[in-house]
Parts: C-alpha cells; sequence; structure tokens
C-alpha cells in the first residue's frame, strides 16, 4: 500500500460543507413543511433562504474550481468496467473480492461513481436550487409579470423542490453507507478528512504484471 494524496484542501472544505448545508436545509425545510416544531416557522424560514444562498454561492465557487484546476474531467461518464462495478457492489464486495478499478490522483471516480455524481451535479441540484429559487421569488415574480414563469403554480415549485429535497436524503443516506465499502469501513471518511488515502503501489503491480508476462514466454535453451 501506498499513502498517497487524493483529495485537495478546497475539495474536501467544499465537500463537507456542502453536505453541512444540505442537512441544515433538510432540518430547516422539514420545519416549515410543518414536520415538527423546534425553532418556528419564522425562524427556520429564515435559517432556510440564508443556508440556501450559502449553498448557491458554495456551489458557484465549486464550479470556478473544477473549470480551473481541470478537476471537471473526474466526471466524464464511461462505459468500462461499469457493469463490473455494479456486479462489484451489489455482490462481489459480500464475497470479498478484488475492486475492478483502482483509484489514482487523476482517476478519483470509478465509472458508477462518475455516473451517480454527474446526475447529482447536472439533475438534482439544479431541480432542487432552481425551484427553491422560483419558489421563494414567487409573489415578486408573479407581481413584476415576468412571462417566463408566470404561470407556474406554487403547488408545482413546491412539488419540485419537496422531491428533490427526498431525493437528496436518498443520495446522501446511500453516500454514506457507500464510504464504508473502503479498505476500512472509515478508510474513505478518513481520506474526505485529511486528504491521504491507502492505494495498492501502481509501480509494485506493473512489476509483478511484468513478471507474470515474462514467466509465460517460452524459454531457450542453449546446448
Amino acid at each position: 500500500m501506498k499513502r498517497v494524496y487524493i483529495y485537495k484542501g478546497f475539495e474536501r472544505f467544499w465537500h463537507w460543507t456542502q453536505a453541512a448545508l444540505i442537512i441544515f436545509l433538510a432540518f430547516t425545510g422539514f420545519e416549515v413543511h410543518g414536520t415538527f416544531d423546534l425553532l418556528g416557522f419564522e425562524q427556520a424560514a429564515r435559517f432556510h433562504r440564508v443556508a440556501s444562498w450559502m449553498l448557491i454561492g458554495l456551489i458557484v465557487f465549486a464550479i470556478f474550481w473544477h473549470v480551473v484546476t481541470g478537476e471537471w474531467k473526474q466526471y466524464i461518464p464511461t462505459s468500462k468496467k461499469l457493469i463490473d462495478q455494479v456486479r462489484y457492489y451489489s455482490i462481489g464486495m459480500f464475497k470479498g473480492e478484488k475492486h475492478p478499478t483502482q483509484k489514482t490522483q487523476l482517476r478519483k471516480l470509478n465509472p458508477l461513481q462518475r455516473l451517480v455524481y454527474l446526475s447529482f451535479k447536472l439533475i438534482l441540484v439544479p431541480i432542487t436550487v432552481i425551484s427553491g429559487i422560483l419558489y421563494m421569488f414567487h409573489k415578486t415574480i408573479d407581481r413584476n409579470n415576468i412571462v417566463v414563469v408566470q404561470d407556474i403554480s406554487l403547488e408545482s415549485l413546491a412539488f419540485w423542490h419537496t422531491l428533490g429535497a427526498f431525493l437528496l436524503m436518498v443520495f446522501l443516506v446511500v453516500h454514506v453507507y457507500m464510504t464504508t465499502t473502503g479498505h476500512t469501513p472509515t478508510s474513505n471518511i478518513q481520506a474526505m478528512l485529511t486528504g491521504y488515502e491507502e492505494l495498492e503501489d501502481e509501480t509494485d503491480q506493473a512489476a509483478v504484471s511484468d513478471n507474470l508476462k515474462s514467466d509465460s514466454k517460452p524459454k531457450k535453451t542453449t546446448l
């Protein structure tokens, strides 16, 4: 095993801050919906609005960081070993089989993670954020008669925003569970805290592969 620096400082800050904001937004959002009464409706609504703008600001900075650093390439989907990855998570890891893909600094995400995280960024988050903004300013927008949204009802916006919130919670639960599928149940969480992760040494793997190839070649005999 080799200790490799995988997750950069901003990447870790963005990850944990985003998680905290989503959880806090879910907490205040459910109170606004009347699920429970702890902060009070007015206070919960106020905190929900503030946290939503903080999340939007974080998303903007994260997009800028991904573009400038080239980290957006980590999310380019691929079908290579995708079926193997699905099989590993559904069957293979319970049998102690070897992980079908190797994590590196340039390839942090396996094929399934790329697909899921890309959908999270391009579909789930935009649905939740856009519906939330339109819901927040619906009265103002309606009063100003902006044609693009004047025919969207509050009930429709509330449905899409609530659906997005529930899907975010499902994603969060599954994500937390998947963090336990590393070398140890806490290795992935530790990596996102420190930035370093214990990975198999690719140099050693290449040497083993070369040795296997050389052993498989027919050896010449001399008289």
